[in-house]
């Protein structure tokens, strides 16, 4: 079967490691099905397993991938929830991709109770972009961010898969959202999405009730500024840089909490695809590609003038 997957590490040039070609059919564990992969989409999860980030060499050559939508044995159409149970990690889990073989194929072998049903309503690609960042940026909202008590929301760095994922989400959760981007362009797809768009560091209207911080360093002293008394700032990632400066006065004055945040549930999944149901809301795509042109789907990813989810449409 064909299968985008990983043949080393290389930590300057991640696609130097990248090949698109023929790979052994899945071999499911005892209980496990195979799914006939109709769409998948790329994670900054994938590059970082090119650089040898979470993938040591004895796991390679590796089909890389987290997130799908396909059809099961029985014909239905499904949505992977991509965390695995693992004992032997130190986490109790895995992605796929990690040690079992991921989505960026043309079947894939997954655990039965990872399978969510797909809405009729929503399409393959759809469906594909939302089992890692959408279901991240709706974690971190709902869960850990508690937005249902919240009127106001900053989002850190709009444009990759997490952030535009929270912009979109809050806006169909009623909430009034702010978000910042370096990019002039990606401000102005942010406004056209409903969010307001500011400037890396501006002031803004008001304060939140929550910050989606996805950057790191370089905004998080603002994001602890923009922070309404008892706000919570809810922290994914650091693709600005790890080490953030905290203000520590600022964080027990104004009874802050700042809270880490990954992924997300199998029923946080469910709901997830509900709310896209019961509101309208879509994935925001920026690019969609066939298999044939897997190589490029990860240069566009890699080039980081992304705006929303990058996919590889099996269908075509």
């Amino acid at each position: 079967m064909r299968a985008a997957y990983a043949i080393a590490a290389d930590p300057d040039d991640p696609r130097s490691a990248l090949r698109v070609g023929e790979r052994p059919e899945p071999t499911p564990p005892d209980g496990w099905v195979t799914i006939e992969v109709r769409a998948a989409s790329l994670n900054q999860h994938d590059l970082w397993s090119l650089r040898g980030v979470g993938l040591p060499a004895d796991r390679l050559p590796m089909i890389l991938g987290c997130d799908a939508a396909g059809v099961d044995p029985d014909g239905n159409e499904v949505v992977i929830y991509p965390v695995v149970a693992d004992e032997a990690d130190p986490r109790g889990l895995s992605l796929l991709s990690e040690r079992h073989p991921g989505t960026l194929a043309e079947r894939v072998a997954v655990p039965p109770e990872s399978l969510v049903a797909k809405p009729a309503g929503l399409s393959f690609v759809d469906a594909a972009c939302l089992p890692t960042a959408w279901l991240t940026a709706f974690h971190m909202l709902k869960t850990r961010g508690r937005v249902d008590e919240a009127d106001a929301v900053l989002v850190q760095g709009a444009g990759g898969g997490v952030a535009t994922a929270a912009v979109a989400l809050a806006l169909a959760m009623g909430k009034r959202v702010y978000a910042t981007s370096r990019d002039p362009g990606k401000r102005e797809r942010v406004a056209e999405l409903g969010a307001t768009a500011v400037e890396p560091g501006a002031r803004l209207p008001e304060r939140v009730d929550v910050v989606i911080e996805s950057v790191g360093a370089p905004t998080f002293e603002h994001s602890m500024k923009c922070a309404n008394p008892g706000a919570r700032i809810v922290v994914c990632g650091a693709t600005g840089g790890h080490l953030a400066t905290v203000d520590l006065r600022r964080l027990f004055a104004m009874r802050l909490d700042v809270l880490g945040s990954t992924m997300g549930t199998r029923d946080d999944l469910e709901e997830l695809l509900g709310l896209l149901v019961s509101t309208g809301v879509r994935p925001v795509v920026d690019s969609t590609y066939g298999f044939s042109a897997v190589g490029d789907a990860f240069a566009r990813l890699e080039s980081g003038d992304i705006f929303g989810k990058v996919v590889v449409d099996l269908l075509h």
